[in-house]
């Protein structure tokens, strides 16, 4: 028996999801919860689900904060993220904090069930299918990035210094990151500027970013 914490607080949704759920006999919502302060209570109060079935946006604590507290106390739960956000942005957060799936609120009711039962009897992460999809288009569309780093001879000290320079660090800050001189980075950024053959540090940057040498 899979055992499910359910965490959504629209009312409507929890209780399709939880009805949905009911059909399956092998899976069991456990409890419910509307935000991420339930589900960490019910935790202490000693019902421990499979997986934790868990909207990002609720009130009070969200599901990203919710998951990122649970992947360190609870390792062994699972949590899917339910939501409507479908950006990359929000998946790699969710994931980075610690989620095991992440389902769009549309899908239909199999691909929810096999989601749960995927996730449950595998360590591999879920992603749904239309994001699945979705994401692989957009790296099909993607510029073409035919060289690697090393055909530019760009050195990881210099790939540190334009990740600084792209998060907005003057040179003397980040000498003082680096724990080198101000002048030295002036000749990173320099020389940055000639291998990759732009013409500021703004071209450079974008350069950097859409040749995938920094993200």
């Amino acid at each position: 028996m899979i055992k499910i914490i359910l965490a959504e607080d629209h009312n409507v949704v929890r209780n399709g999801i939880h009805s949905l759920l009911d059909k399956e006999k092998d899976i069991q919502v456990i409890a419910e919860a509307t935000n991420g302060k339930m589900v960490l209570q019910i935790l202490k109060d000693g019902r421990i689900p499979d997986i934790i079935l868990a909207d990002i946006n609720m009130p009070e604590m969200s599901g990203m904060e919710m998951v990122a507290q649970i992947s360190q106390a609870y390792p062994k739960i699972k949590v899917i993220m339910l939501s409507m956000l479908d950006h990359e942005k929000y998946i790699m957060q969710a994931f980075k904090a610690g989620a095991t799936g992440y389902i769009l609120k549309n899908v239909d009711a199999n691909e929810l069930v096999f989601a749960i039962r995927h996730v449950c009897t595998s360590n591999d992460k879920y992603i749904c299918n239309e994001l699945s999809l979705r994401l692989l288009d957009k790296l099909m569309h993607a510029p073409d990035t035919n060289f690697e780093v090393e055909d530019l001879d760009i050195t990881k000290r210099e790939v540190e210094v334009l990740s600084l320079i792209a998060e907005g660090y003057t040179n003397q800050e980040i000498a003082d990151k680096l724990f080198t001189s101000k002048r030295t980075i002036e000749g990173n950024r320099q020389m940055l500027i000639e291998k990759t053959g732009t013409r500021n540090t703004a071209a450079l940057i974008r350069y950097a970013i859409l040749n995938n040498i920094i993200s």
